[in-house]
């Protein structure tokens, strides 16, 4: 017998394996084992994925769920990771565990550059991995570096399709082809889920307004994130919606919504804020309340809203969001990038109200040319394609995706003038420059 581990950290990532099952994308005889982690800096404080509302629908797709945090306590869930020498040993452990015996294993885990994921391929080396992204990282470089072993051992990766015509450039270094999950399925998985759902409030057309924790990710202040959600319901309200519904992201912090509440009653606007003892998965709000409008600042949701639900969906903050991402190859730069492009901001009436997505053609240039800016030595076969991008679509607004400093530093289109351009294309100048900035950094030069 084979047993399959399936990995995941949040409602929606287990609602995409339960839809990848539903599709036929793991056939074959097998145990399937459902690992389920919490993570973030507190994990404890996170709500378990088996305690969302619904989840009873989605477990059974699986033989077994099982806690990855009870299987390392006392280790953090997050950062750990098993030393080279105590591989056979923890091997050992969660085959006992896990009731695994000498069963073949098989891993399907997010991105295997961090995390519970990379842990899990380290320790069961040698099995078959396919990798998993139910949001827009899939779009972008891979985050980190994949030990060879790893990456290569990698079958596929499965994904949301979240922007149509657009291929994913994770762990394409790998040459991991992509495969995407049928819409079909995925909806259906959604539908079944918000059936069994408790908690959705009773509202008619509401705007979804969708919490993140931004500040607890450290990419703003916590003031700067209350003004993010205040601005929210102003700019909701000056488009003439006057009921809505904001949905706290559930791995945040506990807080008050005093200055939300009061945002909304000086504006006229009847405001309910889901505070419910199970967490209620985003998709499972999209489907039943069918939202006139869903307003957040890099959400996947709001991609899913767009493209499955058929919704409404408009931005707030991504301009600022990329001007602040340090460094440049910040993870979360894919997400602000894809919805900042695909989305219109909510200040712009008549784009929202048009709900015109962006092209997929240019869409697709741009995140090769924000791939190789990231991750230039993870992926220098995007440098061409980034070269196309920058040289042709560069202007006011797609400024905006970039950094100077960056660019000049690879030696791309947009801060060299045109009559030496033919330096960008020298391997032994570029690495003269790269060898004076190294140089001047570390003060020897």
């Amino acid at each position: 017998m084979t047993t399959r581990i399936f990995h995941a950290s949040t409602a929606a990532a287990t609602a995409l394996l339960a839809a990848a099952i539903d599709a036929g994308c793991f056939a074959g005889p097998g145990r399937r084992l459902l690992l389920l982690s919490r993570t973030g800096p507190v994990p404890e404080a996170v709500p378990d994925v088996a305690d969302t509302s619904g989840f009873e629908r989605l477990r059974t797709r699986f033989d077994e769920v099982v806690s990855w945090n009870d299987a390392i306590s006392p280790f953090h869930p997050d950062g750990w990771l098993p030393r080279a020498d105590d591989v056979p040993l923890w091997e050992r452990h969660f085959r006992r565990a896990f009731c695994l015996g000498d069963q073949a294993v098989e891993l399907v885990v997010e991105s295997p550059h961090a995390g519970p994921a990379r842990a899990l391929a380290e320790i069961f080396t040698g099995v078959p991995i396919d990798v998993y992204a139910d949001g827009p990282a899939a779009y972008g470089p891979t985050g980190g570096k994949v030990p060879p072993l790893v990456g290569t051992r990698v079958r596929r990766l499965l994904h949301g399709d979240l922007v149509a015509g657009v291929r994913p450039l994770l762990l394409g270094e790998f040459g991991v082809e992509p495969e995407s999950v049928p819409a079909d399925a995925v909806m259906r998985v959604v539908a079944d889920m918000a059936d069994a759902a408790v908690g959705i409030p009773d509202a008619e057309a509401p705007v979804l307004l969708l919490g993140q924790d931004l500040a607890g990710a450290g990419l703003v202040s916590a003031a700067e994130e209350e003004e993010l959600r205040r601005s929210m319901v102003r700019g909701a309200a000056a488009l003439g919606h006057t009921r809505m519904v904001f949905a706290p992201h559930a791995g945040g912090p506990v807080g008050s919504w005093t200055a939300l509440r009061a945002e909304a009653a000086r504006l006229g606007v009847e405001l309910t804020v889901l505070e419910t003892p199970s967490p209620v998965a985003t998709d499972a709000l999209l489907h039943r309340l069918r939202p006139a409008l869903v307003v957040g600042c890099t959400s996947a949701a709001l991609l899913r809203a767009a493209r499955f639900h058929g919704l409404a969906a408009a931005t707030v903050g991504t301009g600022m969001l990329l001007e602040r991402l340090t460094p440049y190859e910040n993870a979360e730069r894919t997400a602000a990038t894809v919805v900042d492009a695909l989305l219109p901001d909510l200040a712009d009436a008549d784009a929202v109200a048009a709900r015109k997505p962006g092209v997929a053609a240019e869409v697709d240039g741009l995140l090769a040319a924000v791939g190789f800016a990231m991750r230039p030595r993870v992926r220098p076969d995007l440098r061409p394609a980034a070269e196309r991008y920058l040289s042709g679509r560069l202007d006011g607004h797609t400024w905006r995706y970039f950094k100077r400093r960056r660019l000049a530093s690879l030696a791309l289109p947009g801060v060299v003038p045109a009559r030496l351009a033919f330096l960008r294309r020298n391997a032994t100048l570029r690495r003269v420059a790269r060898r004076a900035r190294a140089l001047k950094g570390s003060g020897r030069g």
